[in-house]
């Protein structure tokens, strides 16, 4: 179990690095810069996990494969970020993959420290979206996940399922499968089909922009 665990968050890891430095690349960042966004893009939600769960020091700063499999990802992009680039639909769907198995890893691990089911599913969605909100922060950006088509939500779904299973008794592989299975095929639907949350309808934000333009014009 341990080791299946470990598999999903190695997996996961290198899928997520992968993003981090495709927009590393894309805002121009140099070498070492898109290797730290690759690096934090894939662990960051793992080691905010570990710290909450007691998992400390967190596996991502002990284990050296976990950087080895950033690097790794880093590298790739910024050297072949042309052949990358060629796959960005692809990309999107192994970042929907790497959500998928961050969250239900995660939301195992927090079950096997013993936290309560609702916190469990909770942490499970923080690892699957950790990474990339640290992405988003350092590059200046509103975190996608607050603003995406159902990129929460599936993780948050993922990570239920796992929960729900450990509830009744079954089996980690069937539940992490369900789960992660879930969790794809809301992300795939929604990128596929742009399904959003609802978002406000009214914003302060048009007459404050209107409020500094009637002040230019004075």
């Amino acid at each position: 179990m341990e080791t299946f665990v470990h598999v999903l968050d190695l997996i996961g890891t290198f899928v997520f690095a992968i993003s981090g430095a495709v927009a590393a690349v894309n805002r121009r960042l140099d070498i070492f810069g898109t290797l730290v966004l690759s690096f934090v893009a894939g662990n960051f939600g793992g080691i905010a996990r570990d710290l909450v769960i007691g998992a400390v020091p967190p596996a991502a700063l002990t284990d050296g494969r976990y950087l080895l499999v950033s690097v790794l990802a880093g590298l790739i992009t910024f050297f072949w970020y042309a052949g990358v680039d060629r796959l960005r639909s692809p990309v999107l769907l192994f970042d929907a993959a790497g959500l998928s198995l961050f969250a239900v890893a995660g939301a195992q691990k927090a079950l096997g420290f013993g936290l309560n089911p609702v916190m469990a599913a909770l942490l499970g969605m923080l690892t699957g979206i950790g990474g990339g909100m640290a992405r988003d922060v350092l590059l200046a950006e509103i975190p996608q996940v607050l603003r995406s088509d159902l990129y929460a939500v599936a993780a948050l779904t993922g990570a239920s399922v796992v929960v729900i299973g450990k509830m009744l008794d079954l089996s980690y592989g069937i539940s992490a499968l369900a789960g992660a299975a879930l969790c794809f095929g809301l992300r795939f639907m929604a990128i596929r089909h742009r399904w959003n949350l609802p978002v406000a309808r009214l914003s302060a934000l048009p007459r404050a922009e209107n409020g500094s333009e009637d002040e230019k014009t004075r």
